[in-house]
């Protein structure tokens, strides 16, 4: 299942008055851009990626020729044999060839196995790609959500402070009690607590959200529409067992562990090798030396060459290749489970975060109400206390169930989008290569694969590698300020629908 319209690949001009608007401003495409390029996670696993992608040449050098030369140089500093004919030193170099022709099935299937293995890390990869992005969008629905939660809590403080002043005011004047000034004071002490408490978590939210992302968050502006998500939990798990990377690197990693059986089976079998060798002597004129200085001429030197075939049948190895067998077939048996495991793990993750979208988004809907509603019957209890029919406490209590319904609201709607890409990521939809990312070309794993698993040359390397992740031991801690407006959540959409990113079979770097 691929799904059309989400997150925002944003035309130009769009982008350009959102730039105009929002000076400083960074959206939930940027931050996934950064995360791609700097995180390292990602940079980690793409190292990773090309260790393993050095797996297929070296288990084609197995099959490859095997060439070198030796040499040695001796000195006779005693012998008590017939000194005429030794030499006093000696000089030797032999070159050696040497070609497999045939070791029972190792070659090919060891090549397989690192190939099908190659198949199983690009798929590993993506799944990476896939969690860092879920991993991104809620540190940056984090933020929002905090920023929201002490934004409110701070007009909460500001309000309760009004109130107790104005208790206090009555108390002089005889209008209250000092009860009612004592649940003033009381209520105010609570809300500064709590607004503490909101203000830590918004810190934490956001040195989160520079550890994902590798910057400050700034401010970040609401995030766009998800796409038209599975109308049921089915549909949402069928995409995710056809598409879902990590259960296709399970099966892959599955896949390759029956070629590792194979090349075990191998060490039974006889191994054919064609060897080809040659040699040079030298006596160094000192052959004969011995004999009352009579040197012998014409044989202080000499040249030859072998060539033929070898064959090796193994009849007793102790044991070694049932062992390998044995334990080839274990691990097989592990992957099989293994791969058993990720799949029930992947249709948990999509059945869990459908279930939660689908909750987030009913709790979205109450919120809304028990807003507007508490709204209401807080400018009520307000009306009603100035004539005398409310208490204090009952403004209080009014005043602290707005707030939780504020509260509640803001939560279900970032739990909702978070839910939402997740059950995208469940489904194989939140790769990079989905989200149509702009900023350069996305990392491909096939083109350094394509690029090593042919290469035959004993002195090809690439070089000391230097750090791409982005470090942030520089940057300033993060505070409590609120950069976004107090109300901007609740007066207006959750998300912003005017800038779309395409997703799945429509994203352009698919095209």
């Amino acid at each position: 299942m691929r799904i059309g319209c989400w997150l925002a690949g944003a035309a130009l001009s769009a982008m350009c008055s959102l730039a105009a608007t929002s000076a400083g401003a960074d959206t939930l495409q940027d931050a996934l851009r950064r995360a791609y390029a700097t995180n390292p996670t990602l940079t980690g696993e793409r190292a990773s990626q090309r260790a393993n992608d050095e797996n297929v040449p070296l288990a084609k050098a197995q099959g490859r020729p095997n060439a070198g030369a030796s040499a040695s140089l001796n000195e006779n500093f005693y012998n008590s044999g017939n000194a005429s004919q030794t030499p006093e030193r000696s000089f030797s170099v032999g070159p050696q060839v040497s070609f497999p022709l045939y070791q029972g099935g190792l070659v090919r299937n060891s090549v397989r196995a690192a190939e099908t293995r190659v198949l199983a890390g690009q798929a590993g990869l993506r799944n990476t790609e896939a969690n860092l992005f879920a991993e991104v969008v809620a540190a940056y629905m984090d933020v929002i959500r905090d920023e929201a939660i002490v934004g409110l809590n701070q007009q909460n403080v500001r309000v309760l402070d009004v109130n107790l002043q104005a208790s206090r005011d009555r108390f002089q004047v005889g209008d209250l009690t000092r009860t009612d000034v004592a649940q003033s004071e009381s209520r105010l002490a609570l809300a500064r607590s709590q607004l503490q408490s909101a203000e830590a978590q918004l810190i934490a939210s956001r040195e989160n959200y520079v550890r994902v992302v590798g910057s400050s968050p700034g401010q970040l502006l609401d995030p766009p529409i998800l796409p038209q998500l599975p109308a049921t939990v089915e549909q949402a798990v069928t995409a995710a067992l056809n598409d879902n990377p990590a259960l296709i690197a399970a099966a892959r990693q599955r896949d390759a562990t029956r070629f590792d059986v194979q090349a075990a089976k191998s060490y039974r079998l006889p191994r054919v090798s064609a060897t080809a060798g040659g040699s040079f002597n030298s006596y160094l004129g000192t052959l004969g030396a011995g004999s009352s200085g009579n040197f012998i001429s014409g044989s202080q030197s000499g040249v030859g060459a072998t060539a033929g075939l070898s064959l090796t049948v193994p009849f007793y190895q102790g044991g070694a290749p049932s062992a390998r067998v044995r334990q080839a077939e274990a691990l097989r048996s592990q992957a099989i489970e293994q791969a058993t495991e990720t799949e029930r793990s992947v249709i948990s993750a999509a059945r869990s975060s459908y279930a939660i979208w689908r909750s987030s988004q009913q709790v979205i809907s109450s919120s809304e109400v028990a807003v507007n509603a508490n709204k209401l019957s807080l400018e009520g209890v307000r009306a009603e206390n100035s004539v005398g029919t409310r208490t204090i406490l009952d403004i209080l209590n009014a005043e602290q169930e707005l707030l939780n319904s504020q509260v509640t609201l803001v939560t279900a709607r970032r739990d909702a989008y978070v839910a939402g890409f997740n059950l995208l990521a469940a489904m194989g939809e939140a790769e990079a290569r989905d989200l149509g990312l702009d900023g350069g070309a996305l990392y491909d794993p096939v083109a350094n694969y394509n690029r090593v698993r042919n290469k035959a040359s004993d002195w090809s390397d690439d070089g000391e590698p230097a750090a791409i992740a982005t470090r942030t031991n520089e940057s300033l801690p993060e505070t409590a300020r609120v950069v976004r407006p107090q109300d901007a959540l609740l007066s207006t959409p959750p998300v912003d629908t005017g800038r779309p990113l395409t997703t799945g079979a429509d994203a352009p770097s698919r095209r």
